[in-house]
């Protein structure tokens, strides 16, 4: 009869503060958890909430790598909780809230704030070239290769990790990051979209923008969803230049 291998303890440290909370000050808290198979780091932080500390925040909603909210730096690389196994981890993990972004507590940081401003200043939805909206016109008929493209760089789940991993965005704090540049690259491919490089560029064409990116690429490889943001952001680059240039 084979020995089973005793299940790992694992020590997870989490980084807690709440600025709502007078008096509370950031402090490394350290829980201790039996390992079980199959567990993934958002498990583990709801056994850690469920049976000893029910204080403890951070957010989730799909747990299937879909809808980004679990983003956190974990082992100081930001990633999604629920897509991380702690086997692929030591057995001391620490656990940190996304940077940039505003802390509500613990590992609970506001994207969403962070998105829509940089998604307002660069007006990511379609332009219409319709002057008009009738919502009984079919719509142009699209090359399934070219919709292929679209549906690519429309996978980004606005995580934020790229943003987190970002030296720019720790220093500009208007950068739009390559989840902002990664949207205009997507609006400039839809035939639908009526905008032509100037309009881009007048969002874009700045330090803020594609000139702000010191080419690190820490997004690429740390996004999630392993969208070409290395390749999206040099063609940008290469496009802005040439209207700059004019």
């Amino acid at each position: 009869m084979e020995n089973k291998a005793l299940p790992r303890q694992l020590k997870i440290s989490v980084l807690r503060f709440n600025p709502q909370e007078p008096g509370s000050v950031p402090r490394m808290q350290t829980y201790e958890i039996e390992e079980a198979e199959g567990m993934t780091l958002f498990i583990a932080l709801m056994e850690i909430r469920e049976k000893q500390d029910p204080s403890l925040e951070f957010d989730f909603v799909c747990r299937a790598g879909i809808c980004g909210s679990c983003g956190m730096m974990i082992n100081g690389s930001p990633t999604l909780a629920c897509r991380t196994l702690t086997k692929d981890l030591g057995t001391e993990i620490t656990l940190a809230p996304l940077p940039v972004f505003e802390l509500i507590a613990d590992l609970s940081v506001d994207t969403g704030k962070w998105m829509r401003g940089m998604s307002e200043r660069l007006e990511t939805w379609l332009h219409m070239k319709q002057a008009d909206v009738d919502l009984a016109r079919f719509e142009e008929k699209m090359e399934p290769e070219l919709a292929e493209k679209i549906y690519e760089l429309d996978r980004c789940i606005e995580c934020g990790c790229c943003v987190a991993a970002c030296g720019t965005a720790r220093m500009r704090e208007d950068f739009v990051g390559a989840v902002g540049l990664n949207k205009i690259a997507r609006f400039r491919l839809d035939p639908r979209d009526r905008r032509n490089d100037d309009d881009y560029f007048e969002v874009i064409g700045d330090d803020d923008g594609v000139f702000g990116c010191m080419s690190l690429i820490a997004c690429h490889d740390v996004c999630p969803k392993d969208l070409p943001l290395a390749t999206q952001i040099a063609f940008l680059r290469r496009k802005m230049v040439s209207v700059g240039w004019k």
